[in-house]
């Protein structure tokens, strides 16, 4: 069902585009996340050149490879294409049937979008935004109580996007009808 409901948004190219923008723009600001201070201030500087200035942003993206772990970077990517995937069939669905639009499946997408991004990060700054979010109220010293020291948040991540492409799937396919009564 989940394959054909994919080839049945993915063949328009619309959607490929879309899907293709999203997961390039979630990986680009998964990776770029811990860079942040060092781009900006990059791109402040009046003595740095045009082309040095858009040079770093592109050769920061192989970052994925020196700063992430393994598993932080295999999620990382899956939570970026399962991202643009979700993102797509959402508009593909919500196009079609705006006036049915069934919480279940939205509301796990947004779950597994929210758990996806907080569980982003690298090996050396762990859940970037997990421990950013939590160490305002104190609460960062939990993950390291945690197996995979945050980790755990991009593999849910994973678990409920994948989960929220199969329920927009299921809508996706269910027709529009009116329940008769009699």
């Amino acid at each position: 069902m989940v394959l054909h409901t994919l080839q049945k948004v993915f063949r328009k190219p619309m959607y490929i585009l879309l899907a293709f923008i999203t997961s390039s723009a979630v990986f680009a600001f998964a990776v770029w996340l811990p860079n942040i201070p060092l781009i900006v201030k990059v791109m402040g500087h009046p003595g740095i050149s045009l082309t040095q200035k858009l040079d770093l942003p592109i050769s920061l993206l192989g970052s994925i490879v020196t700063n992430f772990t393994l598993l932080s970077a295999s999620y990382t990517i899956a939570i970026a294409i399962l991202f643009g995937i979700n993102v797509a069939m959402l508009v593909y669905f919500l196009r079609r049937r705006v006036d049915e639009v069934k919480q279940a499946g939205v509301a796990t997408g947004l779950f597994g979008i929210t758990s996806g991004v907080i569980g982003m990060g690298c090996a050396a700054c762990g859940s970037f935004l997990l421990t950013s979010l939590l160490s305002l109220v104190g609460a960062s010293g939990i993950l390291t109580f945690l197996p995979l020291n945050g980790g755990e948040f991009g593999i849910l991540g994973v678990i409920l996007l994948a989960v929220s492409i199969r329920l927009t799937a299921a809508q996706i396919q269910n027709p529009a009808v009116c329940i008769i009564t009699d």
